[in-house]
């Protein structure tokens, strides 16, 4: 781009904090132009932090950015991200999209309607070492079946524990966004979920049936004493076992890529995403059916 895209953040918290500010003050491709959030002193923290505008209002932040990057619980994010794209700005989305599918496809709509670029920070995605894995699964095809297990202990800690948010959706809002669709990419579209349960302490176990007649499994907690967290995919099938197992790749090297795909494609007109508002949309339904099925 021949000039640096203005971006403001929503949300003064832990992830806005430690990612989508740092990341969009330092992306060779953005500027961080303003900051706004429920709690101005939060605000105005961060702000001073990257020497930027702490904003009195959200429509105070809209008038002076090209795009927002939103880091709040999805409640907030469905009320605000709309009023953004209706405004023209861009938009940086976290997961899930919303609290309920109705919402998502409210936000799909006016992303659409406005024509503007959109991203969800699904953070797998944009590393390089899952990039890889799911191009190499592409290439060889054949897969039958898989699974994914994201055991965590997030919530027993500091940097999430005081989320009420999370502790309120739990384990599936969280982190099965991320799960299902890396599930989702590596075996195809999840078009059944053929059961969920979920225990007492919010511990998911999710059956699938994908597109092409693949199955897979997935587990999920962050609730769990487990030091590091344990994220690991396999699928197997014609080709054998391809296991992933993430690294300790930082969250800001994964930002930085959503800012690369985010920036070029703001500069070439492109509207289309494997993870735009769309992938959220569908990730919210397969979200629902999985609260449906649980009770």
């Amino acid at each position: 781009m021949d000039t640096q895209l203005r971006v403001g953040v929503v949300g003064a918290g832990t992830w806005a904090r430690q990612v989508h500010a740092p990341g969009i003050a330092d992306h060779p491709g953005t500027i961080l132009s303003a900051v706004w959030a429920r709690r101005p002193e939060a605000a105005a923290e961060l702000a001073e932090q990257h020497c930027t505008t702490a904003c009195s209002t959200f429509d105070d932040l809209l008038g002076g950015v090209d795009a927002v990057a939103f880091a709040v619980p999805p409640a907030v994010q469905a009320e605000l991200a709309p009023l953004a794209a209706k405004a023209g700005k861009h938009l940086i989305l976290e997961k899930p999209l919303a609290t309920s599918v109705e919402q998502a496809e409210r936000l799909a709509h006016a992303v659409d309607e406005a024509e503007v670029a959109s991203l969800i920070m699904l953070t797998l995605r944009y590393t390089m070492q899952a990039r890889e894995w799911l191009a190499g699964l592409a290439e060889d095809g054949g897969w039958k079946g898989g699974n994914g297990r994201w055991l965590s202990g997030a919530l027993l800690g500091d940097r999430y524990g005081n989320s009420p948010w999370r502790h309120a959706e739990g384990a599936l809002a969280d982190i099965g966004p991320h799960t299902f669709d890396l599930l989702d990419a590596a075996l195809g579209e999840i078009t059944t979920v053929l059961a969920a349960e979920r225990s007492s302490d919010d511990l998911w176990h999710v059956l699938f049936e994908h597109d092409g007649g693949a199955t897979s499994t997935a587990a999920l907690s962050t609730r769990l004493p487990i030091t590091p967290t344990a994220v690991e995919f396999s699928v197997y099938g014609d080709a054998g076992l391809r296991t992933l197992v993430r690294k300790r790749t930082s969250e800001s090297e994964a930002y930085t890529a959503l800012l690369d795909d985010f920036a070029a494609m703001i500069a070439s007109g492109t509207r289309r995403h494997p993870c735009d508002v769309h992938r959220g949309v569908h990730l919210q339904r397969v979200l629902a059916e999985c609260l449906r099925l649980a009770g």
